[in-house]
């Protein structure tokens, strides 16, 4: 395991106060009243791989080791963090973090077409060849299989430990579970993305691999959703909203069980269903 990152990369100030007004849009007359309101933070952050690239992520300020070490296994550019000699943060700028990989050869990964701003919001946008990519995506493994009602359990789980959520309203969660629908690592963030890469990213950092467990996400499922899962190894993914057609192609090639729409008593299987007992093979 590398060493620990720097407590200064960790920000326990995830939220701050604003001072707003509250209007009535039902009686134009009332006057506004001043009130504090709970936001979450927004910051950017640097990872800077040495011989690979330099990526920006707008994130919440947060668990920010978590982020590096998921990020680095979704995006494909570690198989896993035996590859990591150490993740340190930049001495002239504690809000980047300089990763070094083991061996001397040339580096493994050097995509042209990462070579972007990531935002909370985009992902893959950038891709030059989106083809080629989704080519490259691995399909994971046959191991996973789960009652239809661990989809509700761990979807409700995931929902009552979002504190920053609860707060203010303004995160996405991801949370990483085993066959029984125990959470095993749980994020939050402003971006689906590094909520999700979070969760890997903590799991990861306990010593553990997210093969072959399930992940729920609070939002929508999109292509760059499903390609972070498959290179993580994870099987099955259990969403509160839609999918979008390319996730479910990207899904149905990776071998991924895509569950979404996931609410009270219902829920959608678009791939693979054999993972769900009691679902048609």
């Amino acid at each position: 395991m590398p060493p620990a990152m720097d407590d200064r990369l960790h920000d326990p100030a995830a939220l701050e106060d604003v001072q707003a007004q509250r209007i009535s849009t039902a009686d134009g007359d009332a006057p506004p009243l001043d009130e504090t309101v709970v936001v979450v933070r927004e910051a950017a952050f640097t990872i800077d791989v040495q011989r690979v690239d330099s990526y920006t992520l707008l994130c919440t300020p947060a668990d920010l080791d978590a982020l590096t070490a998921g990020f680095l296994l979704s995006e494909g550019i570690i198989d896993s963090m035996a590859e990591v000699k150490a993740m340190e943060p930049c001495l002239d700028d504690p809000w980047t973090v300089r990763v070094r990989l083991n061996g001397d050869g040339p580096p493994r990964i050097h995509d042209e077409g990462r070579n972007l701003l990531i935002v909370s919001s985009c992902g893959l946008c950038g891709a030059e060849n989106l083809e080629a990519k989704l080519e490259s995506l691995p399909a994971v493994g046959d191991t996973l299989r789960i009652r239809p009602g661990v989809l509700r359990s761990a979807t409700n789980a995931v929902r009552e430990r979002q504190p920053l959520f609860a707060a203010s309203g303004g995160t996405h969660a991801a949370g990483i579970f085993d066959a029984r629908g125990e959470i095993l690592a749980l994020a939050e963030d402003t971006g689906r993305h590094n909520a999700l890469d979070k969760a890997i990213g903590r799991y990861l950092l306990e010593g553990c691999s997210p093969a072959g467990c399930g992940v729920v996400l609070s939002g929508r499922v999109s292509l760059e959703m499903v390609g972070k899962c498959a290179r993580a190894g994870i099987e099955l993914i259990c969403a509160v909203s839609a999918p979008t057609s390319l996730a479910i192609e990207v899904a149905e090639g990776c071998q991924i069980t895509l569950c979404a729409f996931v609410r009270d008593t219902r829920a959608t299987v678009f791939t693979h269903p054999r993972r769900v007992i009691g679902e048609p093979g």
